[in-house]
């Protein structure tokens, strides 16, 4: 990633916590005694950031309702959300019971689909180098430490791996991307999931640091040798080169929309909480791309400016996800928007 590309994301990030921090769900923002308001201020996930920046001024011009976004992360949505400094939360994970207590009445909506993906910096190889969950979650176990172990190099047959240590990078903040990463890596491997586990902010034995995506994209960007999880959207509009990664068919699908909505295919139901896993999905979908994820709103079900939250979700799982695509989110599976529908409908 270039300098200049971080240090942007970075300035906008931080003017949008300046606006996002002087919100809150219960001051008025214009709203009535119908729960109707001509603003929306909301925070968390970075992954959805750029679709969230296209839905801003489509929605405003189709409603007039301004919407306000701090990409902050996935942990930080959630802080902001259960304290009502928000209107809405915004996470790539979803609650924990423990958090749904402690927001005190909030429901969570599937709002958008995409993928974590495994980028690299490791010059003189090419894009795509081939790993698979086993030899990933021993890279972040810190037992796999450079480019031409034996395993990667089984993996990728006359590509010539120089002998570079390997660096993992990882999110320090509370983040989406991390806990679809460690859940992926939990599937996959049982020693992971003993010795580090499955969570938005967890403790990897070895590796480098960076908060939120243009964080962990500037380590990588610095660091030859390094390996990284980050948004899809954010590894194609950098250019990094990222991994193919083996899924339960022993296919290595792109990572995209097709490969996003393929293992989304594969969900059979949605639970009565939105809480909705579709990492490693099994061999018969052939074709999904196996660290694939959900990224859910987080909302209160009682809020001052409820008809204009419900009007906003409802936009955004119909026709806001024409803007998705583009981004590399793929569409919202017709069983999801059905659950998304009912979830939406508690608000008020």
């Amino acid at each position: 990633m270039k300098a200049s590309r971080i240090s942007a994301l970075v300035m906008a990030i931080a003017s949008s916590l300046v606006i996002a921090a002087c919100g809150s769900s219960s001051s008025s923002g214009g709203s009535s005694s119908t729960g109707s308001s001509k603003t929306l201020v909301g925070a968390g996930s970075t992954l959805i950031a750029p679709l969230m920046s296209q839905w801003q001024p489509a929605y405003d011009t189709a409603s007039g309702v301004a919407v306000t976004y701090g990409a902050i992360g996935s942990g930080g949505g959630i802080e902001q959300i259960t304290a009502r400094t928000v209107d809405f939360g915004a996470s790539d994970a979803p609650l924990t019971p423990a958090q749904f207590t402690a927001a005190k009445g909030v429901v969570q909506v599937p709002w958008a689909l995409a993928a974590t993906v495994v980028a690299y910096h490791l010059t003189g190889v090419p894009n795509q180098l081939k790993l698979t969950g086993t030899v990933l979650a021993d890279i972040y176990l810190g037992q796999i430490t450079m480019w031409n172990a034996p395993q990667i190099k089984a993996l990728n047959p006359g590509v010539n791996l120089p002998a570079t240590k390997i660096t993992p990078v990882y999110r320090t903040d509370g983040s989406g991307d991390t806990y679809a990463f460690t859940n992926y890596l939990s599937h996959v491997s049982p020693t992971f999931k003993s010795k580090v586990g499955n969570a938005t902010q967890v403790s990897f034995p070895v590796g480098l640091g960076g908060k939120g995506n243009s964080g962990v994209g500037g380590v990588l960007s610095t660091t030859n040798g390094s390996i990284a999880y980050i948004a899809i959207s954010y590894v194609l509009e950098n250019k990094f080169d990222y991994a193919l990664i083996q899924n339960a068919a022993g296919k290595y699908p792109v990572p995209g929309v097709p490969s996003i909505s393929a293992a989304a295919a594969a969900l059979t139901s949605v639970p009565a909480n939105n809480d909705v896993s579709i990492v490693d999905p099994p061999a018969s979908a052939s074709g999904a791309y196996p660290i694939s994820t959900f990224t859910y709103a987080i909302v209160p079900t009682k809020s001052s400016k409820a008809t204009t939250l419900k009007a906003f979700l409802s936009w955004a799982i119909t026709t806001g996800q024409a803007d998705g695509p583009k981004l590399d989110f793929a569409p919202l599976p017709a069983k999801v928007v059905t659950a998304d529908t009912a979830t939406i409908a508690k608000i008020g």
